[in-house]
């Protein structure tokens, strides 16, 4: 089930709001119908790679392969549909499917090996990045256009021909089942455990090696769905590109109010961070200033965050000693 919201958590959507109101009066039009499809638009792959990373966090884990995977997947799912001569959907599953098997690796490099996250997804992430190229032969892989043979798939998964914003719609979706994974399954409390004390829950006998590998596979499977929105929403994907956009999604986890320690976390708060990156990149726009301001406040927001998080976790601490 869901664990109680802490403070960072109530400020999560606070911030939102302040924020949205904020650039309201000092944006130039942002209350508009067109900037909030805008922001729905910002935020659907970052969406998708910050809800699975989610899972790994709260394990007192880490993915940093997700951007790199979000990639290799859209990449390699591009040369299935333009060289193999597989068909649009199955393509699309192909880049599903890649996303899962590197998050399978993940998983047995990290709970077989006993290679610390960090380390383990540094270098899938390199192995993701080289392989998407190697596949592709370093080519720019082109999924259709609208008006193109199959480009319904961008009517379906991304934007509705009188406009409607389709991504939110397969967001919402896939967030409310990864809800339902968290919050109302045994693997969702096994996940919570393994982060508030991985070796108390070994020692009740729960299988902590699988359950870690099947959440890291969840991690990946996410990446994957984030690469389908991706190819959807840009068309045009270029080998070796990636890195970085990894850093979007734990940002907004972390935002999100969960915790780099583990235990603690939520993916109501995720989706609230994705939309706080999403409002604050609209709404620099608006006034007129470049992607780097978003960069450099969203680095504020971050450490904010993460200090906020640190006092949480000191705090608890003290009342646990008294």
């Amino acid at each position: 089930m869901e664990r109680k919201l802490n403070l960072q958590q109530l400020l999560a959507p606070a911030a939102l709001v302040v924020i949205y109101i904020f650039f309201c009066f000092a944006g130039n039009n942002f209350f508009s119908t067109t900037v909030l499809i805008n922001i729905f638009d910002a935020s659907y792959f970052i969406g998708f790679l910050a809800i699975g990373v989610t899972f790994a966090i709260i394990t007192g884990g880490i993915d940093l392969s997700i951007g790199a995977v979000m990639m290799a997947s859209a990449l390699i799912g591009g040369v299935a549909y333009n060289v193999w001569g597989l068909n649009i959907w199955a393509a699309l599953f192909v880049c599903v499917l890649t996303g899962t098997v590197f998050g399978f690796l993940n998983g047995i490099l990290i709970a077989k090996c006993k290679i610390v996250p960090f380390v383990a997804t540094l270098g899938i992430q390199m192995v993701a990045s080289g392989f998407g190229a190697i596949v592709s032969r370093v080519m720019t892989m082109r999924y259709p256009t609208v008006g193109s043979e199959d480009g319904i798939f961008k009517l379906v998964l991304y934007k509705a021909s009188n406009g409607f914003p389709m991504g939110i719609v397969w967001l919402a979706l896939f967030f409310a089942l990864a809800y339902i994974l968290l919050n109302r399954t045994r693997f969702g409390r096994y996940v919570y455990a393994m982060g508030s004390n991985e070796e108390a829950t070994r020692l009740s006998g729960v299988d902590v090696d699988k359950w870690k590998i099947l959440v890291y596979v969840v991690v990946g499977a996410f990446a994957g769905i984030a690469g389908v929105m991706y190819a959807a929403a840009y068309t045009s994907i270029v080998p070796a590109t990636g890195a970085g956009m990894e850093i979007l999604g734990i940002a907004a986890v972390v935002i999100g109010g969960t915790s780099l320690a583990g235990g603690v976390g939520s993916l109501t708060g995720t989706i609230i961070g994705v939309y706080i990156m999403a409002v604050l990149r609209q709404g620099l726009m608006s006034m007129g200033l470049q992607g780097h301001y978003q960069t450099f406040f969203t680095g504020i927001v971050v450490i904010a965050a993460v200090m906020l998080d640190i006092y949480r976790n000191k705090k608890a601490s003290q009342v646990k000693k008294l």
